[in-house]
């Protein structure tokens, strides 16, 4: 029995460790997809070269390379629990952790966890390079420096020696993982029994002057470009915008406490002496595993808008209008108005805008984060592009990547927004940056015949419609972040002969509830729409505003027998719910009208817009 139940926290560890890789290519495939998105990584040398310029660069570069692999995530999260199995080893190997107490080298691997899983909308603003690899590869590495550092003789002073070189070594290396190293040494040192007091000390002594001073030298010598502040830090996330998030860094406070635990609880095995009470053991190893995955779920972001917008933007970046509709279909609370603008333009994309607009849950739920987001960041930039507001696209593309980084996404919108404004030798630079990367240096190939063949683009299926939408007049101006409310005030100012951007100057007249700017876009559609049924949310508007204000005679409008109908039970509901607050009236009137225009005119008014 004392025999079997050793191996039970090997059973726990695997699948825990399969419990994991399901959970994060189940519920988290649209996230990783999206990290790997926001991630660049060049076969070049004047790229590695770049990551060098600062403390830890190696450990940036190699997370950088295993990011992309989240191309398919799967494949991302096969290789990240391979770090993790590996990264438990070295633990259990360098503090001489027996089987029995396995389930403690899950500890580690669930903060590891949770630093990936709770970030959320942090995923647009972090400027740490593969941010998703760069504490479980920095943690293994420095793990294995502790174990090494134990292995090594008492004499000659080799183990202070070993302190010195990975600090001088690790610290541009690995940066912050590379001082945590020492440190771990310097505990350890001191449970080492073949230690002598004097020896514990010099190593002590050694790890301290190393972790202060080394950085400093290198920050006087080396990496002036860095704050000096972030010495210290350097290859950890920094959790800042505007002001400071510190609730963020809990799990690295917990990994430290972790390893400086288990170096103090250091002890020699004694191979001679039973396993005492090994049910009690067992049940505590129980108890823990219990407590880290309650741990690990209760903190895991599991926001249920922000999944959707990354399902979306999977969706709105293969073309996938259909897909986009389908996961706008099933929203199970208020939408944030980032799933709206992506309904509404894959409506636009499939042509059904005018039919189908209001059948969709609408609302502007804020995002659940403390940060402060904005559409400009969650996909602003798609946005911008899709309805022909290239330049803006381009700037912001422009501002983010000198700001916090080039990622693949913002590569890619610079080469679109180059070829369809006609700057093909543009285009061809971004194209020779992703054709150094391993997943889209077949897109970028792809992209090259339309640089070769510029009228190709115009009937290409994803670049024709934005060459409809270019029709905006060429100025410089402030969105102020607000990019719904600045795309609809620039289509209404538009006076196009496009039928395509034409209708979207319409769709911005009914955003904007003006029956002014609506009543000459509306007319305008007739025009370019000559026998054509009128979309049923134009007749609404038409209907609506032709009864609110008679300047505008509808009474020979021929409108569908569904738009009167509507417009007339609707009113007599209001009238009957006169006494209710607008928040109750919106209830009760949803279910039977909240795919009308007569709803969104009346009760979707003075939207917050972020």
């Amino acid at each position: 029995m004392k025999h079997l139940l050793k191996y039970i926290p090997l059973a726990i560890i695997v699948a825990a460790i399969c419990a994991a890789f399901v959970c994060l290519v189940l519920y988290e495939n649209d996230f990783l997809w999206k990290a790997q998105e926001l991630n660049l990584f060049l076969n070049t040398s004047m790229f590695f070269q770049q990551q060098m310029e600062f403390a830890g660069g190696l450990l940036v570069w190699t997370a950088s390379f295993l990011t992309q692999f989240f191309y398919q995530p799967w494949w991302g999260v096969a290789i990240l629990c391979v770090w993790w199995m590996v990264l438990m080893l070295l633990t259990k190997m360098a503090f001489r952790i027996p089987l029995r107490w396995g389930v403690l080298l899950l500890v580690p691997v669930a903060l590891l966890l949770l630093t990936d899983v709770d970030l959320g909308y942090w995923i647009y603003y972090l400027k740490l390079r593969g941010h998703f690899f760069v504490a479980t590869v920095g943690l293994t590495a420095a793990v294995g420096l502790v174990w090494l550092y134990r292995l090594l003789p008492p004499k000659f002073f080799l183990r202070p020696a070993f302190i010195v070189l990975t600090v001088v070594v690790g610290y541009p290396l690995m940066g912050f993982y590379g001082l945590l190293a020492a440190l771990l040494m310097a505990v350890l040192s001191w449970r080492l029994p073949d230690f002598s007091v004097g020896q514990k000390t010099v190593s002590t002594i050694v790890a301290l002057v190393c972790i202060v001073g080394v950085p400093l030298l290198f920050y006087r010598y080396v990496y002036c470009q860095t704050h000096i502040a972030n010495i210290y830090w350097a290859a950890l996330p920094v959790y800042s915008i505007v002001k400071a998030f510190p609730a963020y860094y809990i799990p690295f406070y917990l990994l430290v406490a972790f390893y400086v635990a288990v170096a103090l609880g250091y002890h020699e095995p004694n191979k001679s002496k039973d396993i005492k009470r090994p049910l009690v053991v067992l049940l505590s190893q129980l108890a823990l595993m219990v407590l880290l995955l309650w741990g690990t779920w209760h903190f895991w972001y599991k926001d249920y808008n922000f999944h959707k917008e990354l399902a979306m933007q999977r969706c709105m970046e293969s073309a996938d209008w259909e897909g986009i509709l389908a996961e706008a279909a099933d929203l199970r609370e208020e939408p944030t108005r980032s799933i709206l603008m992506m309904k509404n333009l894959a409506l636009s994309r499939l042509g059904r805008v005018g039919d189908e607009m209001y059948h969709y849950r609408s609302g502007s739920k804020a995002s659940n984060t403390p940060l402060p987001v904005r559409m400009t960041q969650v996909v602003g930039k798609a946005i911008y592009y899709n309805y022909g507001q290239v330049n803006f696209c381009y700037r912001w593309c422009l501002e983010d990547g000198v700001e916090g980084g080039w990622r693949v996404e913002y590569l890619k919108y610079l080469t679109r927004c180059a070829l369809v404004n006609g700057e093909y030798q543009v285009a061809r630079k971004y194209l020779n940056q992703l054709k150094h990367t391993l997943f889209y240096r077949s897109w970028a190939e792809d992209q090259e015949k339309f640089l070769d063949h510029p009228e190709v683009a115009k009937a290409d299926k994803d670049y024709g419609p934005v060459f409809h939408m270019m029709g905006y007049e060429d100025v410089i101006n402030s969105d102020n972040n607000l990019v719904e409310s600045f795309l609809m005030k620039q289509l209404v100012r538009i006076d196009s002969e496009d039928p395509i951007l034409q209708e979207q100057t319409l769709i911005a007249a009914l955003w904007m509830k003006d029956i002014q700017l609506f009543w000459p876009k509306f007319f305008q559609y007739v025009n370019l729409h000559p026998g054509q049924h009128m979309p049923v949310h134009y007749q609404e508007a038409a209907y609506l505003y032709g009864h609110l204000e008679h300047d505008v005679d509808i009474s020979r409008m021929p409108f569908d027998d569904v738009v009167v109908r509507n417009y007339d039970n609707f009113m007599a509901r209001a009238q009957q719910n006169a006494g209710m607050t607008e928040d109750i009236l919106r209830d009760v009137m949803r279910p039977e009208f909240g795919h009308t225009f007569y709803y969104e005119y009346f009760l979707n008014r003075d939207q917050q817009l972020y």
